[in-house]
């Protein structure tokens, strides 16, 4: 029985697909929604040392982002969650989540703690280079999830 369905959000348009089917199936099976939008640390390079053959930057030195950065990224972060909830959750009981660190790793952790029965994640197609750089978070959630994945196509 599903009564607990968690719903990863981003500002894509593959996530907002996403978030209207899960609050669709969210009220038409009364459950709780837990909207998790995840914070990925960003690496940023550091003036001085050598450059790096293929991105052309400078890799000797890595900084975090400082107070600022993070402080606006936890912003957009705040502001995503409460856009998503204002356009789609009408009367569903809505809990969030803002972490910060690996997405995919990120929704695993939500989706414990919240003790979600379900997982709804957007994706659009990639493939070839695009998909082997840049990595699928709903790949890495569907192959590490303990509960089912509902994955959303992106419907172009």
């Amino acid at each position: 029985m599903i009564k607990k369905i968690l719903i990863g959000v981003d500002d894509s348009k593959y996530a907002e697909n996403a978030a209207k089917y899960g609050f669709k199936l969210a009220e038409a099976l009364d459950a709780h929604v837990g909207l998790v939008n995840i914070l990925e640390p960003m690496a940023i390079p550091m003036a001085g040392g050598g450059a790096d053959e293929i991105l052309g930057t400078s890799i000797q030195g890595v900084g975090t982002p400082n107070a600022d950065i993070i402080e606006a990224e936890t912003r957009m972060s705040e502001n995503i969650i409460e856009s998503t909830i204002k356009k789609y959750a009408g009367k569903t009981q809505v809990t969030h989540f803002n972490e910060y660190g690996p997405t995919g790793e990120g929704i695993i952790s939500c989706s414990l703690e919240f003790k979600a029965d379900i997982i709804v994640l957007g994706t659009h197609e990639r493939t070839g280079l695009d998909r082997l750089f840049s990595g699928s978070v709903a790949e890495y959630v569907v192959r590490h999830s303990t509960i089912p994945v509902l994955v959303v196509p992106s419907g172009e």
